[in-house]
């Protein structure tokens, strides 16, 4: 079993930045692939990055590529979201999610076993 917290969300100008952070229980972190998603008001849940267990295989949506940085530290049971440059169509509920995996990274929330509650980001133009 493994419950998720996130943290890290709030209101910020387009061009900023913020870091979501997952807070992870258990001690078998490391054995669990990670992943963002987000869900906009009256739109699905959408992916937006994966990693690795090892924190060695990230991979993004075409929307986020070059502006937000998935990366886990495995020794805090935390992963993270940096996310710079941000657009008012970044504004969603975040969710981190897990899923027991030693593969590279899942894709598919359907794949994924425990969700985090959700932190709440909102970008102003």
């Amino acid at each position: 079993q493994v419950q998720l917290v996130e943290s890290g969300g709030g209101l910020v100008q387009a061009g900023g930045s913020l870091r979501l952070s997952c807070a992870a229980s258990g001690r078998t972190f490391s054995s669990y692939a990670m992943g963002w998603f987000r869900q906009a008001p009256a739109k699905e849940r959408e992916f937006v990055a994966a990693i690795s267990w090892s924190g060695l295989y990230t991979y993004y949506t075409d929307s986020v590529k070059g502006r937000f940085t998935i990366s886990r530290d495995n020794a805090k049971s935390t992963v993270y979201l940096q996310m710079n440059s941000l657009k008012p169509e970044d504004t969603a509920v975040y969710y981190c999610a897990a899923v027991m995996y030693y593969g590279d990274y899942v894709l598919d929330s359907l794949e994924y076993d425990y969700w985090g509650q959700g932190t709440q980001v909102t970008v102003s133009s």
